[in-house]
């Protein structure tokens, strides 16, 4: 698995390398990741940020070639089906919508959780792993047939594996298998009132 740094350039270079290297290949070898393994990644999640320390994100997972395996990949559409099928795992990211300590909403639960998927990421890649996002799956399928409470919104799915060859890809994605540029910071920040 190739680094970002490989391909990419930053504007200001004494940013930490992991968020340069970082990326969302796609091609996975199909082998495991050991249960022990994969609680690291979770682990890392456990301790981001949160408002009020609510920590409103939960994981759902299913490891490939066990009971719950057919029914998280079902969920994907098509195109993710096509290359995630080698993922060792399919997580699927949840927050909970209210409050803990007093029931009332949480404006910031997705972001929040987000800010866990980011450590889940970013500890799957120092430890090698490819770690993709996704929103190409049925929502609505996996709150019900994942029995997600009302109180919490599905957000999104990770597919989790050891590197894979290019090759394995369909062709229309082995053309897409490298680190992708992001937008100059001209165009993401602005001090002062919105002026883009």
């Amino acid at each position: 698995m190739i680094k970002g740094s490989e391909t990419r350039i930053t504007n200001h270079p004494t940013v930490d390398p992991i968020f340069i290297d970082r990326w969302s290949p796609r091609a996975m070898s199909g082998e495991c990741i050991e249960e022990p393994a994969l609680k690291v990644l979770f682990e890392a999640a456990r301790w981001a940020p949160s408002s009020y320390n609510n920590q409103p994100w939960r994981f759902l997972y299913a490891r490939n070639q066990t009971e719950h395996w057919p029914l998280f990949l079902d969920l994907l559409a098509d195109a993710n089906k096509a290359w995630a099928e080698k993922a060792a795992v399919l997580v699927v990211i949840l927050s909970k919508t209210t409050f803990d300590y007093n029931g009332k909403p949480s404006i910031t639960h997705t972001f929040d959780a987000g800010a866990a998927w980011e450590n889940l990421a970013l500890q799957g890649f120092s430890h090698n792993y490819v770690v993709h996002g996704m929103q190409g799956f049925d929502y609505d399928r996996a709150q019900a047939a994942l029995n997600v409470p009302e109180d919490f919104k599905v957000e999104a799915m990770i597919a989790i594996g050891k590197p894979g060859k290019n090759e394995l890809l369909p062709d229309q994605l082995r053309e897409k298998e490298t680190p992708s540029d992001r937008k100059p910071l001209e165009e993401i920040i602005c001090e002062g009132p919105f002026n883009f």
